[in-house]
């Protein structure tokens, strides 16, 4: 197969990364994609960081040596501080875009105001998220909290209804009388939960996620590789998931088109 029509894995610990390859999709139409999620072994933000990179490094291995991807988005933000470096170093060749949440667009954009991050308990605990916080530290008001509970209701499929609002209305609730000005969402299941958040803060508020721009570096990185797809037909999308039910896939397909 040419290597330009070879197609994208995008790689997350379950149904969340569908909210990359949505970007990837609106961006790059006629690019072909593999999307992989490990919903056997979600949630990650939970693990540990060993078994994190384990289990990532596994699963990338699968997409290029299975599948033949030409390029790898982990679309996961835990994945990504856990194995990204380690992946890049095992496979130099290959292009490897990671995820991180979008602080820097969102104190940029609300300088000095109040920025909630929300995100998995693995990814606030990682030193590359501390370090990302401190840079911008001077810039506004960071606050943090795990949400963990929104990954495993996305992964049932959950994205409304009276479960996910009593959930949300419990984690935001100190935020209802104390106005945020921004949040980011550091984990890509939670971009699925975008109307609930609104609906349970009752103001309105600016919503960041880090989708728009690892769709960006992935655009580029093949564009400098010369591994774009010429082809000028709409491209195939592939689901795969390690539970291997077709219920799954079924839900796959209904995120994606939400």
């Amino acid at each position: 197969m040419n290597q330009q029509n070879m197609p994208i894995a995008v790689f997350d610990s379950g149904l969340g990364g569908i909210s990359v390859l949505k970007e990837l999709v609106r961006l790059m139409p006629r690019e072909n994609y593999i999307y992989y999620g490990d919903s056997k072994n979600a949630p990650y933000g939970t693990k540990s960081i060993r078994e994190v990179c384990d289990l990532t490094l596994a699963n990338i291995d699968f997409l290029i040596k299975k599948k033949t991807a030409k390029a790898i988005v982990v679309a996961c933000n835990t994945a990504t501080s856990a194995a990204v470096a380690i992946l890049r170093e095992t496979h130099p060749f290959m292009p490897i875009i990671g995820i991180e949440p979008a602080i820097k667009p969102a104190v940029m954009e609300k300088l000095h105001g109040r920025i909630l991050v929300l995100a998995t308990e693995m990814t606030l605990r990682e030193q590359k998220f501390s370090l990302l916080v401190e840079k911008y530290r001077d810039c506004g008001e960071i606050i943090t909290l795990a949400a963990p509970g929104i990954v495993e209701l996305v992964e049932k499929g959950l994205t409304e209804g009276p479960e996910l609002d009593h959930y949300l209305e419990k984690l935001l609730e100190p935020y209802r009388q104390q106005p945020i000005d921004a949040i980011v969402l550091g984990c890509t299941h939670f971009p699925f939960v975008n109307g609930g958040i609104r609906k349970t803060l009752g103001y309105d508020v600016t919503i960041y996620d880090g989708s728009l721009g690892t769709a960006k570096e992935a655009e580029r990185q093949l564009i400098l590789r010369d591994l774009a797809n010429p082809d000028g037909n709409p491209g195939k999308i592939e689901f795969f998931n390690s539970r291997g039910d077709r219920k799954i896939l079924v839900l796959c397909e209904k995120l994606l088109h939400a």
